[in-house]
């Protein structure tokens, strides 16, 4: 038996309260004042108090848009456990007394980790409710669900945004996204300026969790390094990607890498490490497909990482053009799908498949723009891709809020 709607299903102080709370304005936050909460007991104690206000208002305002979704999503089994997370991460928000003190702050930061176990499988659970959708309404192309897609860009950002805040406990980062489409991304090209840099690439980071680290790592204030150095990050999302590849298909393409190892900039490792393990994973699934069955030697998968813009070259094979159009939205894939209705949340968080949800590459433009970046992508039939993603380093943008 399907849940019932929220206002069914709740006493009407409850809804009330979140209606109340969803219509209150947002607060976002940049790189830079998020670095600013590390340090004294006083600025962590401003950050569990900004914490305790601020997501019952995210997290109300993504309970009233799964209550309302068209054609019918909100009332899908997945959609409505889901948005039963969101209301009881509220209820708990809400119910917390005001935080005053440093012992408050520390069982305030307890209770925000259990808010994040809980929405550990929120992208899996909602990736089954579209493929609910999808099978109930096989006759949809992915133009006639615009406002489907809308909301999931919404609500993935807003999601991106709490996570930040509230803290990371896991950092592989295949382990949150579970997902990944059929893109060849056979060469990706990073380019460091000033402002930023550009890259061929894109798992949540955490802030305040973070913050109370007994021994953080050096040059880390929360989870943003200042001293970030994108080369080793690149490296180990890189032997993250081929070693799923490796249990796939029992082997892998290289991944040459170059740039300077003297750069560093500020930034969310973790989320730089999501981005290039996601995309280099696509790039080998892609490349060990078409050369599987050939007597040629897989071309290795090249990383560039530089200072100035570099001529991209690629050879492996592009994306049909039929297919460019898709590439970010939520509804496509060239991969199976492995979720199915008898999906259960209980290994979702502890395994990472290699394709098939079909929200890697849409995902990774929001992890992109969640501090000003973007992702762009390329492509000539038969030729090659080419995935440009910026990422401004440590600055005053304003988060997006949705």
């Amino acid at each position: 038996m399907a849940k019932k709607k929220l206002s069914d299903s709740l006493v009407k102080e409850l809804a009330e309260e979140v209606k109340e709370w969803g219509s209150m304005k947002q607060t976002g936050v940049s790189l830079k004042h998020m670095m600013n909460f590390g340090g004294s007991s006083k600025n962590l104690l401003i950050s569990a108090q900004f914490v305790h206000k601020e997501l019952p208002i995210r997290i109300a305002r993504r309970v009233i848009e799964l209550e309302n979704l068209p054609y019918g999503l909100s009332s899908k089994n997945a959609v409505l456990q889901v948005r039963d997370w969101y209301l009881d991460s509220f209820r708990d928000l809400r119910s917390y007394p005001e935080i005053k003190d440093k012992n408050d702050d520390l069982k305030f930061t307890q209770m925000v980790k259990m808010i994040k176990v809980r929405h550990n499988n929120v992208v899996p659970m909602m990736a089954l409710g579209v493929k609910q959708l999808k099978k109930e309404r096989p006759q949809f192309d992915y133009k006639d669900l615009k406002e489907v897609h809308q909301f999931l860009d919404r609500f993935y950002l807003s999601r991106i945004g709490i996570r930040m805040l509230i803290g990371q406990l896991h950092t592989f980062p295949g382990l949150i996204l579970l997902a990944s489409i059929f893109i060849l991304y056979k060469l990706f090209h990073f380019n460091v300026n000033k402002c930023g840099f550009t890259a061929k690439f894109l798992l949540n980071a955490g802030q305040h969790v973070a913050l109370h680290d007994p021994n953080p790592l050096p040059n880390c204030v929360g989870y943003i390094h200042t001293k970030m150095s994108p080369l080793k990050v690149v490296r180990d999302a890189s032997e993250d990607a081929r070693s799923i590849c490796l249990r796939e298909y029992g082997s892998a393409p290289e991944v040459n890498i170059y740039g300077d190892p003297n750069l560093t900039f500020p930034y969310v490792p973790s989320h730089l490490h999501m981005m290039v393990f996601e995309l280099v994973k696509n790039s080998a699934r892609a490349v060990q497909e078409r050369f599987m069955d050939s007597d040629d030697d897989a071309p290795p998968i090249r990383i560039i990482v530089a200072g100035g813009l570099e001529d991209i070259s690629d050879e492996g094979g592009g994306i049909p053009r039929s297919g460019l159009p898709k590439i970010f939205t939520y509804l496509y894939s060239t991969a199976e799908n492995p979720l199915d209705e008898d999906f259960t949340t209980t290994g979702a968080a502890t395994a990472c498949t290699m394709a098939g949800y079909g929200y890697g590459i849409p995902i990774s433009r929001l992890y992109a723009r969640y501090f000003g970046g973007d992702l762009q992508i390329l492509s000539m039939e038969g030729y090659g891709t080419d995935a440009f993603l910026h990422l401004l380093r440590l600055g005053d943008s304003q988060e997006p809020l949705p």
